[in-house]
């Protein structure tokens, strides 16, 4: 039995019968992990010492005969934007490549209280400024469907990693849809919560009003026995919402009949690969098949989701790295003379070109007698995009696109063009922009590459979206095919 191929329930069950040790799961992610790291490049850092020190710990009280927790001894990992205390924290950018943060997110104290072993940091668009991964400073993450190929952005590394059966399971971060549009590339499950549902304590951030960490797993369970870790209050972070937190895998339910699920024809329109659109409406016809209700619908706003994100998300952008200055922590250019002349060359140095483009985007949109003509009304739309959605919820449970328009695109094929690499992200920028939660879930594949099924629900209704991700789950098999990488 290959333990790295099961998910983080089923290893739980393993260990819970003391089938398997904790140690011995490490050891296993960790083989794996050196049988296929060289091609997928998923990992920043690793923690292999830390990591066994923390299983034998869970191995101990499985010999004093005491339960675990679902997620307790499970190998997982975070993206490179979550502060670990004592582990470098890089955001995959020159300019934080020696900063080693004295304190932890909340999410990963919270996965640590859950006794869930860290077994790295994973790679990353550079301060999640990308959709393929290729904007890291360190490396360029691969698919593990096809190595050729982008996994996606910016959770690339996270998004690659659980693919590539390296980790059980792994924390990314949303602004644009960062966790869902890989999880569609690399045929994962990926969750963006509902904005203030999961502490942003502790995230680095990008753009503040849009930013969610999320879970990335191998199937709908597991995605609800992460939420249950991650997700409530924080007093920490002033942007988390005072609500109570459900179980969700109470939401685990097989069925969806007489749910209402609504199809936007704006996310349908050209752009979309015909092979895509073909999974995608197979996937319709099966919920129909299941007892959902389905039907057209219209987001009248949605051509000005871009737009509207690349003014919103560059100006915050700008705000936020603001502070790598070159005094206090990061990269400091050396023999930079003046401080004026350090700061710009530590900037210039440490920063890549992508982030260098969204900095003067962002600047440039927050600027006096520009402000009120771009940036004010960007914000004006925004509340339009979440209008379009609180009018399509008052009809519909769940709405339901593409995650992405394509598959999985080769390396260098947009790089060239930002305006088509931010084209990968049409189908998920809306839902940051309106802060409420979606999910992707594997539903085919087009060319022999994943293909995303996007679901899109009302704020904190994240059960419902789990509820119709199971019910697809448990009456399709597409989650169970796995990448060849690695088999001789």
């Amino acid at each position: 039995m290959d333990l790295t191929q099961l998910t983080a329930h089923e290893l739980s069950d393993l260990l819970a019968s003391r089938e398997a040790g904790a140690v011995e799961l490490v050891k296993a992610f960790f083989a794996r992990i050196d049988q296929v790291e060289e091609d997928v490049k998923a990992f920043n850092i690793f923690t292999r010492d830390r990591a066994l020190e923390q299983a034998s710990k869970v191995d101990d009280k499985l010999a004093r005969g005491e339960e675990l927790g679902p997620l307790e001894g499970i190998p997982m990992a975070f993206k490179d934007n979550m502060c670990t205390k004592g582990v470098p924290t890089t955001c995959s950018s020159k300019i934080l490549k020696s900063f080693v943060p004295p304190y932890s997110a909340t999410v990963v104290e919270q996965l640590a209280q859950a006794g869930s072993i860290m077994l790295g940091k994973l790679n990353m668009d550079e301060f999640a400024m990308g959709s393929s991964t290729e904007n890291s400073a360190f490396a360029k993450t691969c698919n593990p469907w096809d190595l050729e190929r982008v996994p996606g952005g910016s959770s690339g590394g996270a998004v690659a990693s659980v693919s590539a059966d390296e980790v059980a399971f792994a924390l990314g971060s949303d602004t644009g849809g960062s966790i869902r549009q890989p999880a569609a590339f690399c045929g994962v499950v990926g969750l963006k919560p509902t904005y203030g549902y999961v502490s942003r304590f502790g995230l680095i951030a990008f753009a503040s009003s849009l930013d969610q960490i999320g879970p990335l797993t191998k199937d709908v369970t597991d995605c609800a026995l992460v939420m249950n870790a991650i997700a409530g209050h924080d007093p920490k972070d002033s942007t988390s919402a005072p609500v109570d937190k459900p179980d969700f895998t109470k939401s685990l339910i097989n069925d969806v009949k007489g749910l209402r699920i609504g199809i936007p024809r704006e996310y349908f329109g050209a752009g979309i690969d015909p092979e895509v659109d073909k999974v995608i409406r197979q996937a319709i016809t099966k919920l129909e098949e299941l007892g959902a209700v389905v039907e057209e619908c219209s987001m009248p706003h949605t051509e000005y989701a871009m737009p509207t994100y690349y003014l919103i998300a560059p100006a915050e952008c700008s705000s936020n790295l603001a502070r790598y200055d070159g005094v206090s922590y990061g990269y400091r250019a050396p023999e930079s003379g003046d401080i004026v002349s350090m700061f710009k060359k530590s900037r210039a140095e440490g920063f890549g070109p992508e982030v260098k483009r969204r900095i003067m985007l962002g600047t440039y949109a927050l600027s006096s007698g520009y402000y009120d003509a771009y940036y004010l009304k960007a914000l004006k739309v925004r509340t339009l995009i979440k209008q379009d959605f609180d009018q399509a919820f008052e009809k519909f449970d769940i709405l339901l696109s593409p995650t992405a328009p394509t598959p999985a695109f080769k390396f260098g094929e947009k790089s060239a063009n930002p305006l088509a690499m931010y084209l990968s992200d049409i189908c998920t920028v809306p839902v940051n922009l309106a802060g409420i939660p979606a999910i992707s879930i594997p539903c085919g594949f087009a060319g022999g590459l994943p293909v995303g099924l996007h679901l899109m629900g009302k704020a904190f209704d994240e059960g419902t979206l789990l509820r119709v991700s199971y019910t697809f789950e448990q009456n399709t098999e597409f989650h169970k095919v796995k990448p060849s990488l690695g088999v001789k």
